[in-house]
């Protein structure tokens, strides 16, 4: 706990000097291994969103037309109702 008053003397001279420190409850240590763990999981979910996307957009190569896709042209001398 660094709380507390500091006195410096040198020769005749005295300074002091009042800290007041507050640790946080809910703080964790930010270390290499922390900091690597995090940018490998974020690497990794990264990588999978990648792919997850990939599949899904890969599958709409080989789908077939359904009618309902097509859209009917009308021609210039018919009215639309």
């Amino acid at each position: 706990d660094p709380r507390g008053t500091y006195v410096c003397e040198a020769g005749e001279k005295r300074l002091s000097l009042q800290v007041h420190y507050r640790m946080c409850q809910n703080c964790i240590e930010v270390d290499a291994p922390t900091i690597s763990g995090i940018v490998v999981a974020d690497v990794v979910a990264t990588i999978f969103l990648a792919v997850a996307v990939y599949c899904i957009t890969g599958q709409d190569k080989g789908r077939m037309s359904r009618a309902s896709d097509r859209q009917n042209l009308i021609a210039n001398e018919q009215l639309y109702q």
